[in-house]
């Protein structure tokens, strides 16, 4: 009779079936980017607008079908507003762009004197290397600027996509419920129902969080900028607060772009350092003392894990993945959390300092999970 020991997988086995799986499901990821990306922004938004479309599916008596198209039409509403007060900020920037012109060649001629001066390199061998990369670039224009409207146009139907399948999401959600619920035993219903309400209620909760963080962040920016005097406060403010939902490197580029608005409207270096100082300060302030507080849930990823996901999220999906990384840790931290052959990893993906305190959360019938009616209570109707 075979022991327990001589049916045990040996590590070295276990470890080149997770890499092999990691792999393929790398590779997957990459080929179904433009089926997957949409899709989990629907997910996401489909989670965040559950509470409204129940809201008005029971309290206002609407239809399924209306309350989850007039919660798609308000989440619309709400990107479209934030994209105007954006796009009416750079329409005004526009107008400084002679004088971004003025600058940029006073700022050249500096750099020739200094490049002349400290490498014995003389101007005329300069402006011949700038001119022979201007007219490579601009034999270029006609390819940049059709992959500009491609991508343009890549962007609005990304977004048409994503609003369709939110919508589907909240009109299926009941059939999808017992779905998750039928494909696994019935014994292990209730994991199932807790994973699903653990995964609403944080994700919920981390959305929330950083809308509400970027609003405050944007407020802060754009109060110190009007208060220094800084031109275009309203739209430093409004791209700090924009990438600072990027975890680690959204304050860099947004540092970036804030140096560079800043230089184009003719300021002086010292105004420049100011921009700097204050989007480093506030960024501090909120990383320390807001993201705790506001952000903070229940599940908590450690930094490691953070970077690591954002940066292969940026390698998987570009700019989409840096956005979808963390919301994706966090639901295979709540899967692996309960299910006991998975537990290691999600140790692996927590905080030291929180993962002694993780508790499941309760589940209750407000959170739209339990509004489905069970599987034995009533035909499906979707």
């Amino acid at each position: 009779m075979a022991t327990a020991k001589n049916n045990t997988t040996p590590f070295y086995t276990k470890l080149a079936m997770v890499l092999l799986s990691l792999i393929a499901l790398g590779y997957l990821a990459i080929l179904g980017k433009k089926l997957l990306v949409p899709l989990l922004f629907s997910l996401l938004f489909s989670i965040l607008l559950l509470p409204m479309a129940n809201f008005l599916e029971k309290r206002l008596r609407l239809p399924r079908g209306a309350a989850s198209i007039l919660s798609v039409l308000i989440l619309i509403s709400s990107i479209g507003f934030i994209l105007y007060l954006v796009g009416s900020q750079l329409s005004n920037l526009a107008s400084d762009w002679p004088l971004f012109k003025q600058q940029l060649t006073t700022s050249v001629n500096d750099l020739q004197d200094w490049v002349a001066t400290r490498f014995n390199i003389n101007i005329q061998k300069q402006k011949t290397y700038v001119n022979n990369a201007t007219s490579a670039i601009m034999s270029s224009g006609t390819a940049v600027l059709g992959a500009t409207v491609v991508s343009l146009s890549s962007v609005l139907l990304f977004l048409v996509f994503a609003m369709i399948d939110t919508f589907f999401l909240l009109f299926y959600r009941r059939l999808i419920l017992r779905f998750l619920l039928a494909v696994f035993k019935e014994e292990n219903s209730v994991v199932v129902n807790d994973i699903i309400e653990n995964i609403q209620n944080i994700i919920r909760q981390y959305i929330l969080g950083l809308l509400l963080e970027m609003a405050i962040v944007s407020a802060a920016c754009c109060i110190a900028f009007e208060i220094l005097g800084i031109k275009y406060a309203i739209l430093l403010g409004l791209i700090t607060g924009l990438f600072n939902i990027i975890p680690y490197i959204g304050i860099f580029t947004a540092l970036l772009l804030s140096t560079l608005i800043t230089f184009a409207t003719g300021a002086s270096g010292a105004t420049i350092l100011i921009v700097g100082i204050v989007i480093i300060g506030i960024h501090l302030i909120d990383s320390n003392l807001l993201l705790p507080v506001i952000v903070g849930s229940k599940v908590k990823i450690n930094a490691l894990i953070t970077v690591l996901s954002v940066v292969i999220g940026e390698m998987l999906w570009g700019i989409p993945g840096t956005f979808l990384a963390i919301p994706v840790i966090a639901i295979a931290k709540i899967i692996f959390d309960r299910i006991e052959s998975l537990k290691p990893w999600g140790i692996l993906l927590g905080d030291e300092k929180h993962e002694k305190n993780l508790q499941p959360l309760p589940i209750t019938p407000d959170t739209g999970l339990q509004e489905a009616e069970s599987v034995n209570d009533k035909p499906v109707d979707d």
